[in-house]
Order: C-alpha cells, then sequence, then structure tokens
C-alpha cells in the first residue's frame, strides 16, 4: 500500500549532545516509514528549489520519493539540549503558510507546517498539528478540518500543549472529547509526556504508558509516535489502543538509539522494556552555583524537574549562601527530606561529591549527571551504585522515573 507523508523537512541542530541532521516532522515520519520496507513512501514537502541536491540524497538515503513545492527559505532549528526551546531560523514571526500542499492518497500522514498548509484528503488520515505556538500566532496549531482537508476515517495526535490551545481544555480526557467532536475523529490522541499518552475511541478511552528507555533523545520522538501509529493503526488495521501502545514502545527504542525506524509488532513483543511514570517525590539538586554557566544549569535542571511534577530542594533557592556552620547543616537538613538526588557532577565540586557520598549512606537513589568527567573520575560514583548518565535529557528523565 502507498504511504503519503506532508510536513517539513527542517535542518535540525543540537549542540549537547551534537546532532546536526535534515529531518523534520516529514522528513523522520516518511524515513520511519521507509524502514518498514513500505515500498512507496511519498514526501510532500516545501523546499528552496535552488537547493534540490540536498532533497536528492536524503531521499535516496531514506528510500522515500520526496516531492517538494518551492519555498523561500529552508528552515532551520537549533537546540542547546534536548530539551530546550530551540531557536528558529527565519524567525516565525516572518513566516507565513504561503504554501499549499494538496495531499491526497489512501493513507495520508500529515504534520502541521511553518511555512506550508497541507490540504489532505484521504481515505485514512492520520493528522499531528505540531506546533509550540500560542493561539494568537499565525503558526498556531489548527483543527485538521479548518482549510478543508477531509478523511473517510480520522486520527488525531496532539500534544497536552497542543490540546489546551486548540480547545481551552487543560484536562487531556475533556481536550480529547473536544477535538473528537470538531473534526469527527475516528481516534484522538493526547500525548503527555512522561505520563505516556490518552487515547480516545468513541465510547472509550485507555491511558498508554511511556517506556523505559537508558538514554533519552526527545528531538523528534513525537514524529516517530505518528508515524508508528500510522502504520500499526492506518496499515496494518490494529486496534487503536494496541496501535498507540506498540507506538510508543517503537517510541522509547528511538528515545534510546536516535534512529528512525519502526520496529516490527513480532520484535516488539519481545522487547522486555517496561512501562514507566514519574514517581512523585521532591528531588535534592545538588550542584555548584558559583559562576554564570553553573548557575544557569542549577536554574535549568530546576525549571525542567518542576516541568515534570517533582518537588525540588535546591540550597541555592531554599538556603542560599552562608557560613559553612549555617549552610551545611541546613543542606543535610534539606536532604533528609528528599526520596532522590539530581548531582551535577561536571566540574567534580567538592561540596556536590560530598552530598552525594551522604545520600547514598543514606540509602538515597543518585542521578549523577556527568557530560564531561571521564570514567576514572567517576569510578565512586558508579561503584556506589549512582547512575550516571551523560546527557541532560536523560538526567532529567531518569530522575523523574528514579526506577
Amino acid at each position: 500500500m502507498n504511504v503519503t507523508v506532508v510536513g517539513g523537512l527542517y535542518r535540525e541542530r543540537c549542540a549537547f549532545p551534537f546532532w546536526d541532521q535534515w529531518y523534520g516532522s516529514g522528513g523522520r515520519a516518511a524515513a520511519a516509514l521507509a524502514s518498514r520496507h513500505i515500498k512507496n513512501v511519498r514526501l510532500l514537502t516545501a523546499f528552496p528549489s535552488l537547493d534540490q541536491q540536498t532533497v536528492e540524497r536524503l531521499g535516496a538515503s531514506w528510500g522515500v520519493q520526496i516531492d517538494t513545492f518551492p519555498s523561500q527559505q529552508a528552515i532551520s532549528f537549533d537546540y542547546l539540549h534536548c530539551l530546550s526551546t530551540p531557536f528558529i531560523r527565519p524567525r516565525p514571526e516572518g513566516l507565513v503558510r504561503s504554501v499549499r500542499i494538496q495531499a491526497e492518497g489512501e493513507v495520508v500522514l500529515g504534520f502541521g507546517m511553518l511555512e506550508a498548509e497541507p490540504i489532505i484528503k484521504a481515505r485514512v488520515a492520520v493528522y499531528d498539528p505540531q506546533s509550540v505556538f500560542e493561539k494568537s500566532s499565525p503558526q498556531a496549531p489548527r483543527a485538521f478540518s479548518a482549510n478543508g482537508s477531509k478523511a473517510g476515517k480520522l486520527a488525531l495526535i496532539a500534544n497536552s500543549f497542543e490540546a489546551n490551545v486548540m480547545t481551552g481544555e487543560s484536562e487531556p480526557r475533556r481536550a480529547a472529547k473536544v477535538l473528537m467532536q470538531k473534526d469527527d475523529a475516528a481516534v484522538v490522541i493526547v500525548k503527555c509526556g512522561l505520563k505516556g499518552a490518552l487515547v480516545l475511541v468513541k465510547g472509550r478511552s485507555r491511558s498508554i504508558p511511556a517506556y523505559f528507555s537508558e538514554r533519552v533523545w526527545s528531538i523528534g520522538s513525537g514524529d516517530v509516535f505518528a508515524a508508528a501509529f500510522a502504520s500499526f493503526w492506518g496499515l496494518e488495521k490494529l486496534d487503536p489502543f494496541e496501535a498507540a501502545d506498540c507506538a510508543s514502545k517503537v517510541t522509547a527504542i528511538y528515545a534510546e538509539t536516535g534512529a528512525a525506524a519502526i520496529i516490527k509488532r513480532g520484535d516488539l513483543q519481545k522487547e522486555q522494556r517496561r512501562a514507566v511514570k514519574p514517581r512523585p517525590g521532591r528531588v535534592y539538586l545538588a550542584g555548584p552555583f558559583f559562576s554564570v554557566a553553573q548557575r544557569w544549569l542549577v536554574e535549568e535542571a530546576r525549571d525542567h524537574l518542576h516541568r515534570a511534577g517533582l518537588k525540588v530542594f535546591s540550597p541555592v533557592h531554599d538556603v542560599g549562601r552562608g557560613a559553612a556552620h549555617e549552610v551545611a547543616p541546613a543542606d543535610l537538613a534539606g536532604l533528609k527530606e528528599c526520596d532522590r538526588v539530581l548531582a551535577l557532577l561536571d566540574g567534580a565540586d567538592p561540596g556536590t561529591i560530598f552530598e552525594v557520598g551522604w545520600a547514598r549512606a543514606c540509602g538515597l537513589p543518585v542521578i549523577a549527571y556527568a557530560e564531561s568527567l571521564p570514567d576514572e573520575a567517576l569510578k565512586m560514583i558508579a561503584g556506589s551504585n549512582c547512575r550516571v548518565v551523560r546527557d541532560f535529557a536523560s538526567a532529567i528523565y531518569h530522575t523523574a522515573w528514579c526506577s
């Protein structure tokens, strides 16, 4: 069966861990579908006509036919780390959806785009609005039918932010019901990050878990989820709940490997991958804060831990600076109130290492974020059963899971 994907083809760069690839939602989803050895995967996208060599190279490497509609300028996303808000070039406020792309076929997977308006006509459609913009923005997420798109059978996939912007409802189940009514969708999936996803089929709903991954590469994880769901539900005709569960497992494998590929259902069933969810509690955030760079990292970690629904005890915020006989007892008292530790170890700050040792002596689990320290310097940390992680996103996720 032929599959048509309509979505962005964008350059993605990440500083830590380093990443520099052409993908975007459309490119990554098409590459993932082609990995299933689907013979005819077609990508419709907007791209500058002067740079067709890039398009030809990507199409050949993915095994995908790419049809482009001329746009003024290639778009890039730059991330400091893979949980950070990207810097988009050119700036989104200067972009308009001036390109209209007609996408027709038996099965169509469509994504919202910054510079184009995908208009879908399909027997089966899976649609993901793919937006980080508020309702007032020209690039805000739009309903599937807003531009005249039609499908005999429709599945909508949105993250909790997009669902809230499109419906005004913050509770996932209520938002899903509104989305279903707006577009007469057969299936609505609201992705809830660390908490997994809610799947709504008319009259029934079910929570689908997230699955464990040793490493967490989150850029493009939603693209892979949508592609996997389109494969299992749109092509293999699995029950939507089972299709979403398979898609969640595929997404965990992508997060671990970074490879845009859809694992066969039979191989997924052999995967010994456990379901995970955020474990409520209080995190002791250990780390130096004596320079702008150190303080920035503490602030960034604290912010993302709060977003994960965790309480945080941060010495610089909750105790502050002071004399040793005042600060040390207050910090250790705070440590006793916590049930896990996230330690920012780069720089091997003596106070942070002391806190790690104290926490392990008290039996508290420790997630040790060490991006640049060599293994030799981490011997006592690793040898005392701390979980050592080498990138920021993995540190946040493993602290939230604490499993």
